[in-house]
C-alpha cells in the first residue's frame, strides 16, 4: 500500500476516503512540519499533500527516491520546484477553479473595508469616546462609479471585475505582466485607478511588481488590494508610500513573510487592514479544495493523469 505525507488535515469528507484508503501519515500540529521533519517525513513517501506553507524544493524532492506525486493544497505552486519535479517525472496537482468566487467575494470585502475605514469606525464606535454623529467623521472613498485597475486577469481577476459591474466601474485589466505592451498597459493602469488589486501569480516577473516606482505613478487617493501573493509588493516601499501619503490605502490578504514579524514596518503604517491569508477560507471552498487534492494524489499514486495537473515546463533552449 503506498505511503503518503499530509503535511495538515485537512477541511471536508474526502479527506477520510484518503485516510481509510491509505497508508497515511498526518502531521498532528497546528503549525506547519519544520523543513528537516517534512525532508525525513517525504524521504519514505510515496505520495505528498503539502500546503502553501511547506517548502518542497529541489533538495527534498532529490531526496525522495520513492516519490511519485505531489499534490498541492492552494491554486499557486510556487512553493513547490517544479522543474525538479518535472526532472523526475513527478507529477503536481493543484486545486484551481474552486476558490474563483471565494476570493473574489474577499477581494471586494477589503476593498469596501478600506474605502469606507471600517477598521477605525468599529474602533471608534467600541472606544467609548464616540458621543455623536459628525459630518466629517470618517470620509471615505466613493466605491461607486471609480475605475478599478485589475493586475492579473485570470479566472479571479475576472470574477473581482463582473462584480464591479454593480458598482457602476470603469475596469482596467492588464494580462500577463511579460507581453510586449505590458509595461505601458500598467503604467496606464496604476496613474488611471482609484483602486488597485492583485491577482496575478508569483513569478520571476511579478515579484515586487508593485515596487516604489510602480506606486508613484497610483493616485494619492488610490487604494491597493492584494489577495494573490505577498511578495508581488515590495512592502518597504509600500509601507513608505502610505506613511507619507503617496497613496491612500492598502489591504492586504498575502504578505512577505507570513505572519509578519511583530517588528515589521507595515503594522505601524496608516490606513492598512492586513488580514491572515483567509481568501479561500470558506467551508464549500475549502472542501472542494480537499476533494481536489485528494484526487489529484490518489490519480498520482494509480500512475493515471492528474485531474489538475501543473503544466510541466518548457525544457531550456541552448543559446
Amino acid at each position: 500500500m503506498p505511503h503518503v505525507f499530509v503535511s495538515r488535515e485537512l477541511p471536508g469528507p474526502a479527506f477520510q476516503r484518503l485516510v481509510e484508503n491509505h497508508d497515511t501519515t498526518i502531521w498532528p500540529e497546528r503549525m506547519p512540519p519544520p523543513y528537516d521533519e517534512l525532508r525525513r517525513q517525504a524521504a519514505t513517501a510515496d505520495g505528498l499533500l503539502t500546503m502553501l506553507t511547506e517548502r518542497v524544493d529541489a533538495e527534498l524532492i532529490e531526496a525522495s527516491p520513492n516519490l511519485k506525486v505531489i499534490s498541492n493544497y492552494a491554486v499557486g505552486f510556487d512553493n513547490v520546484d517544479v522543474a525538479a519535479a518535472a526532472a523526475r517525472g513527478i507529477p503536481i496537482g493543484h486545486t484551481p477553479d474552486v476558490l474563483t468566487d471565494a476570493t473574489a467575494d474577499l477581494t471586494w470585502a477589503l476593498l469596501l473595508t478600506a474605502a469606507r475605514r471600517i477598521p477605525e469606525a468599529q474602533t471608534w464606535a467600541r472606544s467609548g469616546e464616540w458621543e455623536t454623529w459628525g459630518p466629517d467623521d470618517f470620509l471615505g472613498a466613493d466605491v461607486h462609479g471609480a475605475t478599478l485597475g485589475v493586475i492579473g486577469f485570470g479566472r479571479i481577476g475576472r470574477a473581482v471585475a463582473r462584480r464591479a459591474e454593480g458598482f457602476g466601474m470603469a475596469v482596467l485589466s492588464v494580462g500577463r505582466p511579460d507581453h510586449r505592451d505590458a509595461a505601458a498597459e500598467l503604467d496606464n493602469l496604476l496613474e488611471q485607478s482609484d483602486f488597485v488589486t492583485l491577482h496575478t501569480p508569483l513569478t520571476a516577473q511579478t515579484r515586487h511588481l508593485i515596487d516604489a516606482a510602480a506606486l508613484t505613478k497610483m493616485k494619492s487617493t488610490a487604494i491597493l488590494i492584494n489577495t494573490a501573493r505577498g511578495p508581488i509588493v515590495d512592502q518597504l516601499a509600500l509601507a513608505d508610500a502610505l506613511a507619507t501619503g503617496q497613496i491612500a490605502g492598502a489591504a492586504l490578504d498575502v504578505t512577505d513573510p507570513e505572519p509578519l514579524p511583530s517588528d515589521n514596518a507595515l503594522w505601524h503604517a496608516p490606513n492598512l487592514v492586513i488580514v491572515p491569508h483567509i481568501g479561500s477560507a470558506t467551508v464549500t471552498a475549502r472542501a472542494k479544495m480537499t476533494e481536489i487534492a485528494v484526487e489529484n494524489l490518489l490519480a498520482g499514486l494509480a500512475g493515471e493523469p492528474l485531474p489538475h495537473q501543473v503544466p510541466v515546463p518548457a525544457p531550456a533552449q541552448a543559446d
